[in-house]
């Protein structure tokens, strides 16, 4: 059980780091440069320090709320993936769209939006798939 709880803890870490450092600073930087709403001297360790707390309730709640349920891998997933995606798209991106200063909300809510749905693409079924027990099975016969 502890070593499904550590997969599903990076499988929410490992993505979103990723992908968060290649989509914010290097794919979109001129974008979010354009928003004006980011300092210049970004703290990624704070940002690591943000998704691993992330990681560990994340998987806390998936262990809890979607693991035991009924259906296959990629039906738990999947729901498991619209609800993260709903919970962060609401403190990530709408939550920040209404206290930060931008030069255009619209511009901010489009990209922060497809981030949060590529984000959970990833995460979701990466998630279901580490608390699997085919999985299990698989990495105790190693």
């Amino acid at each position: 059980m502890k070593m499904r709880f550590g997969l599903g803890v990076l499988a929410y870490l490992v993505p979103t780091f990723a992908l968060g450092f290649v989509w914010h600073l290097m794919l979109f930087h001129d974008y979010y440069e354009r928003l004006a709403i980011y300092r210049r001297d970004i703290i990624i360790p704070f940002g690591f320090l943000s998704m691993l707390f992330q990681a560990f309730l994340f998987a806390w709640v998936y262990q809890h709320a979607f693991s035991p349920r009924n259906g296959g891998l990629l039906s738990r997933g999947l729901r498991y993936a619209v609800f993260g995606a709903i919970l962060s798209w609401s403190f990530t991106t709408l939550a920040v769209a209404a206290k930060n200063v931008m030069t255009s909300v619209q511009d901010y809510l489009v990209i922060e939006t497809a981030f949060t749905a590529v984000q959970w693409m990833m995460v979701g079924p990466l998630t279901a798939l580490a608390f699997s027990c085919e999985l299990s099975k698989t990495t105790a016969t190693v």
